[in-house]
């Protein structure tokens, strides 16, 4: 490994060749603001933020985009690139809307931080500013080209991470927009809903549809009762909210929040994650049985059926027909939970607390309706949806007491609270299908081998007799490369679990926002990690962490269902897909 030495700030470093001008200031504290970087995306130096001085160079360079030679002596501040960096942020303000306190992203825009770190305090450039309509087409996503201050984020995260490329830069100059093609709206193009694009941007030129409002007002009406459900990813990254450390969990604390809001009932969405793994894991044997739809692709993640939708409609038929487990938990509280109440399933408001946006578009699905105008799934709640109104209600969340969930839609074992991280699913799915295959008991509950937090991971699972090859992704440029090798035989697997976001469901694109110096994100890898242990770490904790043992499960089956994939339960809890093109296009 070569290294090269530079000087930086009149302190001497050895940093491996390579290393980036920021990455090297990085590790003497020296802090460089910055904008359009981010550590998942390649590097843009759009936005010179991060401009420095280099002994012998005829102007500043961008500290992101300059790589360190040997002999460099560097200047990460002075007086003048101070106020070259004021006169950037400036230009950026005066061409910005004048909204932030009415801002979803006020407090946490990184614009408006480094403006506050500057010391801009004035806009003192007057003169025409750009000007477009809000576009709100999405059921998921909202654009808002005028707070655009075309960093690009958002297109190298469509592209380089999800492998969508929806967006890109139209136009020049001060016409210059970020728009999907032909700058259609956002639900005439290919996009997938994921909300990566929310992740990333460091304004609120995207953000997500607003739900709250629904739910307030479903909350006032005295003749709905308002049941909500909660999904795994929720309880390791809800804490955030209150500045509690990435990876605390905060179950008990969610619950007794979620009361205090005013819903009569609390559910857990890992109730119907359980459920999920019982109908997937038959599915997949009968599958196994037959040598029919190989290999079986999980479909959880709505993100990922509607990339598959768009670009592999080929390999429909490969995907599970098991409905999520929102929409599972949904249809049995409009259907079990109903008819054990007794209360009319028109009156059952039902609210999914969610860590992606892509579930807002899932819930308005047509094959996700009982029946004309009444859907399964009423509203649905983003993490940051869910912290903004219980901050609303001033409920101290910190010192709250801890609650247990309702049942019966309530109780989970270990293996559905892990499916809120990458490859959660395939070990929650393995622990059953091992037993239901062999009729053994299973020594070894981690299978740590398909726990693919790097992004892309393939292994062979020994179950008896059969040799289960699987593979597990997360974001969907990841996906590719294991479809691509089903289409051309390359490879033969049994069982695929996708997973449209980077890291799986704690970095869906409805979690928290989180603070990191100057830039706000919620995919700093670090913070991704602790989410995901935090997971692992209740499934731990719990006496049962096998799907199929779970109590209220057997007595589902016993009291309503039958059997896993019985007509009923096929009926109610399956669902099918279809290919699609942007509207426009036949």
């Amino acid at each position: 490994m070569k290294y090269v030495n530079a000087i930086i700030d009149d302190i001497a470093v050895s940093v491996v060749e390579g290393t980036t001008i920021m990455e090297a200031a990085d590790k003497i504290n020296a802090h460089i603001p910055r904008l359009c970087y981010h550590p998942f995306l390649s590097t843009e130096g759009a936005c010179r933020i991060c401009v420095v001085e280099v002994e012998g160079a005829r102007n500043y360079l961008p500290a992101c985009a300059t790589v360190i030679q040997e002999g460099m002596v560097i200047r990460t501040n002075s007086p003048q690139i101070r106020q070259t960096r004021r006169d950037l942020v400036e230009l950026l303000l005066d061409n910005h809307p004048r909204a932030c306190l009415t801002c979803v992203r006020d407090g946490n825009c990184e614009l408006q931080n480094l403006a506050y770190k500057l010391g801009v305090r004035d806009r003192l450039y007057a003169g025409e500013r750009k000007r477009h309509p809000i576009e709100n087409s999405s059921v998921s996503v909202i654009r808002d080209a005028e707070k655009c201050i075309l960093c690009r984020r958002c297109v190298r995260v469509c592209s380089e991470i999800q492998g969508v490329h929806n967006l890109s830069q139209m136009h020049r100059g001060f016409r210059t927009v970020v728009t999907p093609a032909f700058e259609a709206p956002m639900d005439d193009s290919v996009c997938i809903k994921c909300g990566q694009c929310i992740n990333v941007c460091p304004t609120a030129a995207f953000i997500e549809q607003d739900a709250t409002e629904i739910v307030w007002k479903a909350l006032e009406n005295p003749d709905l009762h308002v049941v909500v459900q909660t999904a795994p990813a929720i309880r390791a990254a809800l804490g955030e909210g209150w500045n509690l450390p990435p990876g605390t969990y905060v179950t008990g604390k969610m619950v007794t929040a979620l009361r205090r809001l005013g819903f009569d009932a609390v559910f857990d969405t890992d109730f119907a994650a359980d459920l999920t793994i019982v109908e997937e894991s038959h599915e997949l044997i009968e599958r196994i049985k037959k040598g029919e739809n190989l290999p079986l692709i999980t479909s959880c993640s709505p993100g990922w059926i509607k990339f598959l939708e768009h670009f592999y409609p080929e390999l429909i038929p490969n995907a599970s027909s098991c409905k999520s487990p929102m929409q599972m938990e949904s249809t049995l509280l409009k259907t079990y939970y109903a008819e054990k109440t007794g209360i009319d399933p028109e009156k059952i408001f039902v609210v999914a607390i969610m860590p992606c946006v892509a579930k807002k578009y899932e819930a308005k699905r047509p094959e996700h309706y009982m029946k004309e105008n009444v859907p399964y799934t009423d509203a649905v709640l983003t993490t940051r949806e869910l912290i903004w109104m219980i901050k609303a209600y001033g409920i101290d969340f910190v010192n709250l007491p801890d609650s247990e969930f309702d049942a019966p839609l309530g109780y989970s074992t270990g293996a559905g609270d892990i499916f809120g991280s990458t490859g959660g699913v395939m070990e929650a799915a393995l622990r059953t299908a091992y037993e239901k295959i062999t009729g053994e008991k299973i020594q070894e509950l981690e299978f740590t081998n398909v726990r693919a937090i790097e992004g892309l991971r393939e292994a062979t699972i020994q179950i008896g007799d059969l040799s289960l090859n699987v593979a597990v992704s997360n974001g969907l440029n990841n996906a590719k490369k294991i479809l691509e090798k089903i289409k051309s035989g390359e490879k033969q697997y049994h069982l695929v679990e996708i997973m449209a976001c980077p890291g799986g469901c704690v970095a869906g694109g409805g979690q928290p926002l989180v603070n990191a110096g100057d830039y706000v994100y919620p995919l700093d890898p670090e913070t991704v990690r602790k989410r995901q242990m935090a997971l692992y770490r209740i499934d731990e904790s719990k006496e049962l962490r096998k799907s199929h043992e779970n109590p209220f499960i057997i007595k589902l089956y016993e009291e309503f269902l039958g059997e896993p994939g019985s007509e009923k339960a096929h009926h109610l809890l399956h669902t099918t897909y279809e290919p699609k093109l942007p509207r426009g296009i036949k």
